[in-house]
């Protein structure tokens, strides 16, 4: 049972320690992909620390599954788990760590649901504003990439809509207020959303948040994602057009230059723009070669404490 005691308590510490920590570092806001990295795997480690409890703690309850997860396994190796005779706490363990993988299904799939339906609304209600035209007419150098419709409106705004039939979308006030560059600017931020697939990485955020409210590592992951994306595609857009006119599309566009944000991300365009001004530099490589190194170590250190007693076994 040192196994299934470790994985539990790695993913403990994992969920509790580490996203204090990580949501308090400055650098973040000068690697937004990288922070992005690491707070994936962190999750992906907590989760995984779970699968694998599950497997032991069903294999401990069920002899019969037992059987069924050392077949094959040399002599000696089932008996280093310690598995026999701790049936009891065998299934409470599983009953538990079962329930919340079937809940975190669960919450995925209606937030997946949930969010293509509220996808299709709003193609629906962009296609009869602005109807589409037939991909043949459209240039050739035009066809592989997001369409982009303009709406008659005095509000200057541009959004994104992911999916199977991404659009980048601007209203009729955004071209009068930018600039030709800050557009361009505007449209390569959007174009990084729909590209780098956050909507995908927000779904499965606010899934887990949404399932598990009490636990403080899915709600500082949705938290942090949801800046750390618009980060990352002003890095884009920054890259492209210069930091200059990206942040002057931001600054003169006000909290309406990107409405694809939540408010509480429409909050954060001064903070957005002072940073693009600032123009602090990247991390050294070797720091950012080391957060990488730990950001993979957190679960393959989960997978190492899952099969350390084997191994000890037959060394």
């Amino acid at each position: 049972m040192t196994a299934l005691l470790s994985l539990l308590l790695l993913g403990l510490l994992l969920a509790t320690v580490a996203p204090s920590r990580l949501a308090r570092a400055r650098w973040p806001e000068r690697e937004p992909v990288l922070a992005l990295l690491v707070w994936q795997m962190l999750v992906v480690a907590v989760l995984l620390c779970c699968v694998l409890s599950l497997l032991l703690a069903s294999a401990a309850a069920l002899p019969a599954w037992r059987d069924v997860v050392f077949s094959g396994a040399p002599a000696g190796v089932e008996g280093a788990y310690e598995l026999a005779g701790r049936e009891g706490w065998g299934r409470l363990s599983a009953a538990v760590l079962a329930a919340g993988g079937l809940w975190t299904a669960v919450s995925l799939a209606r937030e997946v649901r949930s969010a293509r339906a509220e996808r299709g609304h709003r193609h629906a209600q962009l296609v009869r504003r602005a109807p589409e035209l037939p991909i043949s007419l459209l240039p050739r150098r035009r066809r592989g990439r997001e369409p982009l419709v303009v709406l008659e409106n005095v509000r200057p705004q541009a959004w994104s809509l992911p999916g199977p039939r991404a659009r980048l979308v601007v209203t009729t006030g955004a071209l009068q207020q930018l600039s030709d560059r800050e557009l361009a600017a505007v449209l390569s931020h959007e174009r990084g959303h729909v590209r780098a697939r956050h909507h995908w990485l927000g779904q499965c955020a606010q899934a887990l948040a949404t399932g598990f409210p009490g636990v403080g590592v899915f709600s500082a992951f949705r938290d942090q994602v949801a800046v750390l994306v618009e980060l990352a595609a002003d890095d884009r857009a920054a890259r492209r057009h210069g930091r200059v006119t990206t942040a002057l599309a931001l600054a003169e566009l006000n909290s309406e230059v990107f409405a694809s944000c939540p408010p509480a991300q429409l909050a954060q365009s001064p903070a957005r723009v002072d940073r693009l001004l600032l123009g602090e530099p990247r991390l050294p490589v070797p720091a950012r070669l080391g957060w990488t190194l730990a950001a993979l170590a957190a679960p393959l250190g989960a997978a190492a404490l899952a099969v350390a007693p084997g191994l000890s076994a037959l060394l």
